[in-house]
């Protein structure tokens, strides 16, 4: 998941070339000049006041306390604001340059700061930072609300979009004015004054109840963490594991017992190994019901206001609904298109639950169970099928798997094969946690190209899942290079244990990487159309896409060695891997095919539809799917999806299942062009992995496959095609 991005807008970043026609250095000395109200920004000195002294600017983490973050912001709210009012104010024909390109650099001290505060919450949050947070958001919504209502401003550019110096505008400068213009549209400019008013104070309650919803759901999850009294409830689950449970729970002040943190996702891994029923059960409620059960934790309350401040807010913009207003510039362009193509995968994957549900419900039976299979039962018996089936122990796969060694001498190692970019570790620098590495990143001519972060380990106070997002945005404009980091929540290792990854830990290595390719490979003139700046239903296509080199055999024998004795991986197991990995689309795609359909239900409502209770709606809403939702629970239940609810993903978790349907194609078209090759890799670089938002994104598959996009490569890999079992 790309984040900040995932939240908003992603890390704005700038790339090379000419600016409306005028060179770079031209257009520096037309800068707008600082107005009055620039000048009565109050002075700030801080940390932030200038970019870090570190290499690449990254960020000084060692020089920065928690109490630095909120002041920062605000000044730098002030100074941005100050900013855009003087483009606003200037009396100077409105020109693309003095204008649009300006706006474009706006804001240098707001980014800067924001963009590693953003990443602290998510990943390293505390008491401090949460307040910050909950004082900052509804301050940086009424800026953007500043910005975007902001009559004088519109009215320059709107004289730009429509003269004709502007219609004859091509390449990047053509797709900068236009995707502007629409967003200043999307966001009110047209709207009355009365109008406009109310907009901001429904943007302003929407920013604070997003906040909200994200501090209580990450408390919760860690305040609901499942206890146990004794190790015998955790039968089947490794030594390692229960010893690490207890540690957990000696750390909250709970001696003697042993606690089990929950991700961020309905299904827990320990529902595959715990051999009792009952503290199955116990986990597996405690996961369902961690902010919908009545406490100071639960969410539901904030979501039924959440659901009908957006609606009111779509139907002011004069959409019918939220999910319309939010899909303006994406690939899929209507929640009808989005819903249909969900839909189109119902029947295969109905028959498919309704045959494991089977299959898995005669495998309890004969471990004594009576009664109907649960939802709780699914993953230990779906294990069990599977480790039966295609004699696969996932515990037996994990050893091979060292963290480090996947990221080094796999994830590192297929970049480098494929785009022919190589890594150093760099120890002189730190990240925000001392279990991060940080590495420079050198392209193909040798010279240097970003700063990677890395933060793999889960921790009570870090978000859950995983993401991408930018420290410092690169920029041609401002000779900034990127400084982006890699968040993921693996288990971290017990005391002088190695960190193992699970393969499904290594896909989403894998899978976050492929979104830091997109932000190092940036290269696009101006900051809202480079790197991962695309679309919510495109930017999952090249994390998508990265994902299959995991299994590309020159790339698996490289890293997949095991950690005690270095013996690779052993022959067949990759198959079997493979092959497994077709069982279970029940749960692998179901989970997720039911959050994007709930998501998109949730916000095609009325106010006045959306105002009803929400597990009510919920209950609807998955009846609705005609999927085995009794036993198959969506990925993420209304409470604690946070995707929607803050992280920006509201009417786009379809883009999941959309971008697996291009990574699938794209990667067919690898396939039959021969691979993992260097010259496939300078292609996928300069057709789509390096052109943020430069051009449409349809005309960027086209330019990448030569075609549009087909389901049948995705739907051949998950097993799913016509005689599959």
């Amino acid at each position: 998941m790309k984040t900040r991005l995932m939240a908003a807008a992603a890390p704005l970043v700038l790339g090379a070339g000419l600016l409306g026609g005028m060179p770079m250095t031209a257009l520096a000395k037309t800068a707008p000049a600082k107005d009055a109200a620039a000048a009565a920004t109050p002075a700030y000195s801080g940390p932030f006041a200038q970019p870090s002294t570190l290499p690449f600017h990254a960020p000084d983490f060692a020089q920065y306390k928690d109490s630095d973050w909120q002041p920062a912001i605000e000044a730098a709210i002030a100074q941005k604001r100050a900013e855009i009012a003087a483009i606003a104010a200037s009396k100077a024909k409105p020109t693309f340059a003095n204008t649009v390109v300006a706006m474009e650099r706006a804001g240098g001290m707001y980014d800067r700061v924001n963009n590693v505060f953003g990443q602290l919450t998510s990943a390293n949050t505390n008491d401090t930072l949460d307040a910050a947070e909950t004082a900052l958001s509804p301050q940086i919504s009424a800026l953007n609300d500043d910005i975007y209502l902001n009559d004088a401003l519109f009215a320059r550019v709107k004289a730009v979009h429509d003269s004709a110096a502007g219609k004859a505008l091509k390449g990047e400068d053509a797709m900068l004015l236009s995707t502007t213009y629409a967003r200043f549209v999307n966001r009110g400019a047209l709207l009355a004054p009365a109008q406009k008013a109310e907009l901001k104070q429904l943007n302003l309650e929407i920013a604070t109840l997003e906040t909200k919803f994200s501090q209580t759901l990450t408390n919760g999850t860690a305040a609901h963490a499942a206890v146990f009294d004794s190790a015998a409830e955790l039968k089947g689950m490794s030594d390692d594991a229960i010893a690490a449970a207890a540690k957990r729970a000696a750390d909250q002040g709970k001696p003697g017992k042993y606690v089990i943190p929950l991700l961020n996702f309905t299904q827990q891994p320990a529902l595959t190994e715990l051999q009792n029923r009952d503290a199955r059960k116990k986990l597996f409620e405690a996961s369902i019901t961690r902010t919908s059960s009545g406490d100071q934790f639960d969410t539901t309350g904030i979501v039924s206001q959440l659901a009908v401040a957006r609606a009111k807010k779509a139907q002011l913009l004069g959409k019918p609904d939220f999910a319309t207003l939010q899909m303006y510039s994406s690939m899929v362009t209507s929640p009808k298109q989005a819903m249909d193509f969900m839909k189109g995968f119902v029947p295969a994957l109905r028959a498919r639950q309704d045959s494991e549900a089977a299959l898995l419900t005669e495998a309890a039976r004969a471990d004594g169970v009576t009664g109907d299979l649960q939802p709780w039962d699914w993953s230990y018996y779906a294990e069990k099928v599977r480790k039966a089936k295609y004699d696969l122990d996932e515990s037996a796969i994990k050893p091979y798997f060292d963290v480090w060694n996947v990221l080094e001498n796999g994830v590192f190692y297929a970049a480098t094969q494929t785009y022919g970019i190589t890594f150093k570790r760099r120890a002189d620098l730190s990240g925000y946690h001392p279990s991060m590495r940080v590495y420079e990143v050198f392209d193909k001519d040798g010279s240097s190209l970003a700063l990677f972060y890395y933060d793999p380990f889960s921790r009570p106070n870090k978000k859950g899942g995983a993401w991408m997002n930018n420290f410092v945005d690169q920029s041609y404009l401002t000779g900034n290079k990127p400084v982006i980091v890699n968040t993921l929540n693996i288990d971290p290792p017990a005391g002088g244990q190695p960190p193992l990854a699970s393969w499904d830990n290594v896909t989403t290595m894998f899978h976050e990487f492929g979104h830091a390719l997109h932000g190092f490979f940036a290269s696009q003139k101006y900051p809202s159309l480079s790197g991962t700046s695309t679309a919510r239903d495109f930017v999952e296509f090249p994390s998508q896409f990265n994902e299959n080199f995991a299994t590309v055999p020159q790339v698996l024998q490289h890293y997949a060695k095991h950690y005690q004795t270095g013996a690779p991986l052993p022959d067949g197991l990759l198959a079997k891997i493979e092959a497994a990995g077709k069982f279970n689309q029940s749960v692998a795609l179901g989970e997720t095919l039911t959050s994007a359909m709930l998501d998109m239900s949730w916000h095609t409502l009325t106010p006045d539809e959306a105002a009803q209770p929400p597990m009510a709606f919920e209950a609807k809403a998955l009846a609705e799917t005609g999927l085995r939702t009794d036993l198959i629970p969506p990925r993420y239940k209304t409470p604690y999806f946070r995707h929607i609810w803050d992280n920006g993903y509201a009417a786009g978790y379809y883009a999941y299942i959309w971008t697996e349907v291009l990574a699938h194609d794209g990667w067919a078209w690898v396939v039959k062009n021969g691979g993992m090759t260097r010259a496939n890799g300078d292609h996928i670089r300069a057709s789509f992995l390096g052109q943020g938002h430069s051009k449409d994104f349809a005309v960027m598959y086209r330019d990448f496959t030569g075609h549009d996009p087909s389901v049948e490569p995705m739907l051949e890999a998950r097993g799913l095609t016509a005689g599959s079992k």
